[in-house]
């Protein structure tokens, strides 16, 4: 009897005018290969967040959809909506 857990990064999606990425992580539970469960946790990245700890498939996405144009668009609008 084997247990085993793994992480997956089961979907990504670019979302909004300003390129948020959304991720959903799955933690898979096996037993001989054989999934007993999977649980699921999702995040949203911004364009002016730091993603050197995401893993490579999730920076890669975030770096195509996130041009100068994006990253500028989205400090403008963080700007416009700040409190004083």
């Amino acid at each position: 009897m084997a247990l085993s857990e793994s992480i997956e990064y089961d979907k990504i999606e670019v979302l909004s005018q300003y390129k948020h990425v959304q991720v959903r992580k799955a933690t898979v539970i096996k037993k001989d290969d054989k999934e007993l469960t999977r649980s699921f946790e999702r995040y949203v990245l911004h364009p002016d967040q730091d993603i050197s700890a995401e893993p490579a498939e999730v920076s890669a996405i975030c770096n195509a959809a996130w041009t100068d144009e994006v990253k500028e668009a989205w400090k403008k609008y963080q700007a416009s909506t700040s409190l004083p």
